[in-house]
């Protein structure tokens, strides 16, 4: 795409993500930043100032003829929504994740964008960083051999020590599962293709929380309402068996965030939540040999901005999505690919409930590899 062909992108939500976005769009060649609007006019107002960029209200930014993807960087009860209203505007659409709340919904965002023949992507890109993709590429030369088993933990204590209002994580359609993940899920499925089934257990660690972070509920507790411990098992169409568990209910622990296990070895991979980071292979029990990241693509540390020690390139799905309606193809982070992962999440809390295997309703086909040349040529 020339200069003049760029796709125009609308920002709908001006929260603190949206910072990420709007800072990283400026790496990419073939997006521009056109417009911005969020439910707070100030928000929308200061994003603009300070990306050169105009702001409008959400319905002037949906019918505007210069926006033709809406990035939708609202709070997930909203995502739904926003993206029905923009793909019903004519516009591409990549959304943060989760694609929805709930996979039907997610089913029906899929349809209209394939009813009017436009292009669904959805956060997490992550994978499509550089230790995503050192992995891949390890995966699909048969590093490990046949995967046959592995593990992946997302634990922590949650978010009422540092988050001011943190009750709505502890809600219906929050949690660590559909909180963190989307991440972890998405890594594995870029890893090893479809998940077939899956089984859970589910609890909550505590019925009520307290509070501790400053800010106005300081001190105060709220009732707990969704699951904040939860382990699975999941079952791979490949065959392999994966158990993902997701706790906000753990002080401290050891567990790599993801290890996957084949006939030939045994891969590593950092926290899916960042571009880069460390992979590590081990060859038939052989010694650990790294692939560090921070020279590589995508892989370099360019955050917290004052202070950077992880990466962080949010919006290279957009510019993959971007490139793939120049190229005729679905783009890598696909709304097929978000509604897969919506699926699993709901099948592991359905599971967790009924204490029962629950059967993954859809499948996808696993995204191909972003090669080296490909993601360079991405850039502005």
């Amino acid at each position: 795409m020339s200069a003049k062909t760029k796709l125009g992108i609308g920002v709908i939500g001006c929260g603190n993500i949206s910072m990420t976005y709007l800072r990283n769009a400026a790496l990419f060649g073939e997006v521009e930043l056109r417009a911005c609007a969020d439910i707070s006019a100030d928000m929308s107002a200061l994003r603009a100032a300070e990306y050169g960029i105009r702001a409008l209200g959400v319905d002037a930014l949906l019918a505007d003829p210069e926006v033709d993807l809406v990035l939708n960087l609202t709070i997930p009860a909203v995502h739904y929504d926003v993206t029905l209203a923009a793909l019903s505007a004519g516009k591409h659409v990549f959304t943060e994740k989760p694609l929805a709340t709930s996979a039907a919904d997610g089913r029906k965002l899929v349809a209209e964008a394939t009813r009017r023949s436009l292009l669904l992507g959805s956060a997490p890109d992550t994978f499509l960083g550089a230790a995503g993709r050192r992995a891949r590429r390890l995966m699909d030369k048969g590093a490990i051999g046949r995967p046959v088993t592995g593990t992946a933990f997302m634990m922590g204590r949650g978010m009422e020590h540092w988050h001011p209002n943190p009750q709505f994580y502890y809600q219906p359609g929050g949690g660590p599962v559909f909180d963190m993940g989307p991440y972890y899920l998405t890594m594995l499925v870029n890893l090893l293709g479809p998940v077939k089934s899956v089984m859970a257990l589910a609890t909550k660690g505590q019925e009520e929380r307290r509070i501790t972070a400053e800010g106005p509920f300081q001190n105060t507790t709220f009732s707990v309402g969704t699951p904040t411990n939860v382990l699975s098992l999941l079952e791979f169409h490949s065959g392999a068996t994966v158990n993902f568990g997701a706790s906000w209910d753990v002080f401290r622990h050891s567990n790599h965030p993801i290890e996957l296990h084949g006939t030939e070895g045994s891969l590593r991979l950092p926290d899916p939540d960042t571009f880069g980071g460390t992979v590590s292979l081990s060859e038939r029990g052989a010694e650990w040999v790294n692939f560090e990241s921070e020279d590589e693509l995508y892989g370099a540390p360019n955050w917290p901005y004052a202070a950077p020690d992880r990466a962080n390139y949010r919006m290279l799905g957009v510019a993959d999505l971007v490139r793939a309606l120049a190229d005729g193809r679905a783009p890598r982070a696909s709304g097929d690919l978000a509604l897969h992962v919506l699926e699993i999440m709901e099948a592991i809390l359905a599971s967790g409930e009924s204490r029962t295997s629950v059967a993954i309703a859809g499948s996808v086909v696993q995204p191909p590899l972003l090669g080296e040349d490909e993601a360079r040529s991405l850039l502005a």
